[in-house]
């Protein structure tokens, strides 16, 4: 099941992240985030962004993906920079996908019309990912991350959205978008992929 985060999934959405930090290149943060940190991150994202996590049978959140803005001046605000993290026994299953369409529909909705993909160059999964997501390669940017003692290539892709005319507003707020749970149920049977 897909739905929106919550605070209460912080603790467990942290112990998914943290080996992605501790022991890969796929974040380039060398420390994991306190509660606090976490927990300062997430209402930030939420107030503009969707944050949607995949809970498995039982209950248990098995991963989540949230979109960010990639820079900050007004000029790049139809601009977002989309991030997923499963733990270990939920890749592989399509869970990633249907995340990442599920955030790219709500991305849509709100007025976002292009998603940046920053990654690891030596990550070939994640960059195989995108790739079957339908994202492109813009560029590398060798040697950018230094982590466990090596330089690491930073490869950008992105993926444009088909609409063409000039927006008229900045995008909305995701809660405006996601209003309530039928509303994410309408969503999800709905999908309009970016």
């Amino acid at each position: 099941m897909i739905r929106g985060a919550t605070e209460a999934d912080l603790p467990r959405m942290l112990e998914i992240y943290a080996p992605y930090i501790l022991h890969t290149t796929v974040s380039f943060e060398y420390t994991v985030p306190t509660a606090e940190e976490f927990l300062e991150r997430f209402r930030g994202i939420t107030a503009q962004f969707p944050w949607l996590v995949w809970e498995d049978e039982e209950g248990t959140v098995q991963g989540y993906a949230y979109a960010s803005p990639p820079f900050s001046r007004a000029a790049y605000r139809w601009c977002a920079e989309p991030s997923i993290y499963l733990a270990p026994q939920a890749r592989g299953k399509g869970i990633g996908a249907e995340l990442y369409q599920v955030l790219e529909d709500i991305l849509r909705r709100q007025g976002y019309r292009v998603l940046y993909a920053l990654i690891a160059s030596e990550n070939t999964d994640s960059l195989h990912f995108y790739a079957k997501m339908g994202y492109h390669f813009v560029m590398e940017l060798p040697q950018c991350g230094y982590k466990f003692d090596h330089w690491i290539g930073l490869t950008w892709m992105e993926k444009r959205s088909k609409i063409v005319e000039n927006p008229n507003n900045a995008p909305k707020p995701w809660r405006n978008v996601v209003q309530n749970t039928k509303n994410l149920s309408d969503i999800l049977d709905n999908l309009s992929l970016f």
